[in-house]
């Protein structure tokens, strides 16, 4: 009953995403071009990377608000290790992954060990890394990447954005993992009940320290597709693309409480919301406007939703 519930849900929203493309075409002849469409892809994918990760976050009943401070102290070290520092390039983005991988291997620990409740914990930590990264690049930018380091963000494999490709890649693994493995049944036992979960010997701490881990390392992948796609390095990157990813994960009917959600969905809501975005730029509605229709979408998917839910649980 409850995956009839889920597939409503995913079908509803598939079926606004049709309407919303339709309705945006009308208002704009640029909207519905391959360039356009390829080029929002290419945009989305940073808070994609971002969205997949916290979809299993917020399916245990936890969330990560500290990975925009991640993704922005990750873009300042990769600068910094190779301008300052004099790493090679790709040595450069790899240790600033590394060092944004422990950043989100901190938050797990602070929950798992210290008994810190996530909004909390990552409340904290978001303070603590844009401080950092605001420290270390001293408001300066680091610019001047060689050009092969652009392809990732600005080029194009058959046709395609090459940093769409990594976010298709990332989100069929993401989907299969959390669908047909232990790990994923283990991440909807946390989020329906965590008592009832540890009591069936399911490895609960060790769960949530790798899903905030692995947070931790697609915000770095992120930023390093980030600096590579706007040529330029600069401590504000990242700001606020937490509450697009989270947006994008509950619009795709991920329960905020846990237990529920799927990565199709996650998907479905960030492209509605990036259309969205797109659309009404295009048809020259300003960003406060953008913003209350969007919100407004979102509590319509949720109470569209939540009806589904009732009516199936009867």
């Amino acid at each position: 009953m409850r995956l009839a519930s889920l597939l409503r849900h995913e079908v509803l929203l598939a079926i606004l995403l049709a309407v919303v493309l339709l309705i945006l075409s009308f208002q704009s002849d640029k909207f519905f071009t391959v360039s356009n469409l390829l080029n929002q892809g290419r945009l989305m994918t940073e808070t994609g990377l971002i969205a997949i990760a916290m979809t299993f976050i917020i399916a245990t009943g936890g969330i990560d608000l500290s990975v925009g401070s991640i993704l922005g102290l990750t873009a300042i070290l990769t600068g910094v290790f190779w301008q300052n520092v004099g790493l090679p390039l790709p040595f450069a983005a790899l240790a600033a992954i590394a060092v944004g991988t422990f950043a989100g291997f901190v938050n797990g620990v602070i929950i798992t060990r210290f008994r810190v409740p996530p909004l909390i914990a990552t409340l904290a930590t978001l303070a603590l890394y844009r401080g950092l990264a605001e420290g270390i690049s001293q408001a300066r930018s680091v610019r001047g990447y060689p050009d092969w380091f652009y392809v990732l963000g600005q080029g194009e494999v058959l046709g395609v954005p090459t940093q769409l490709w990594l976010l298709f890649v990332a989100a069929i693994l993401a989907s299969i993992i959390l669908a047909y493995t232990r790990w994923g049944r283990t991440v909807y036992a946390i989020g329906n009940n965590e008592v009832a979960a540890r009591f069936s010997g399911l490895s609960v701490e060790g769960t949530k320290l790798a899903l905030y881990t692995v947070s931790g390392f697609a915000a770095a992948v992120a930023a390093v597709i980030f600096v590579s796609r706007v040529s330029t390095t600069r401590s504000d990157m990242g700001t606020g693309i937490e509450l697009d990813a989270i947006t994008a994960v509950v619009l795709g009917g991920t329960s905020i409480f846990g237990g529920r959600g799927t990565i199709v969905g996650t998907m479905i809501g960030l492209c509605l919301i990036q259309a969205l975005k797109n659309g009404l730029s295009l048809a020259g509605v300003k960003g406060d406007g953008t913003i209350m229709l969007i919100g407004a979408v979102l509590i319509l998917a949720i109470l569209a939703s939540n009806l589904f839910e009732r009516s199936g649980t009867r």
